[in-house]
């Protein structure tokens, strides 16, 4: 599965999460900070913390924007509003329903 792989350009963002002691993560711009208990990504799609215990980089390759990360994992939390789907929906919804 590695060839088919979305590169960085795609600007593709994904989150796997196996039996809560592994996560890859795609879509990685930057590793703004990590110690064993936090892991702070900027993503395509906006600053996504990673916290757990135990944490280690397993792979990282910023080339691709690839990053996974092995260690007892309790939450993944976006730090900002950098992605909303739904809002050109709400607007077009919003004129609708004035």
């Amino acid at each position: 599965m590695p060839e088919d792989r979305p590169q960085r350009s795609a600007e593709r963002h994904q989150v796997v999460l196996v039996n809560r002691q592994f996560a890859e993560v795609t879509g990685v711009i930057n590793v703004e900070s990590f110690d064993v208990r936090e892991f702070v990504l900027q993503t395509t799609n906006g600053m996504l913390s990673i916290r757990g215990d135990n944490l280690h980089i397993k792979t990282l390759t910023l080339e691709s924007g690839v990053v996974s990360i092995e260690g007892v994992i309790f939450d993944l939390v976006y730090l900002d509003d950098g992605f909303h789907p739904g809002e050109k929906a709400k607007g077009l919804f919003g004129k609708l329903f004035r």
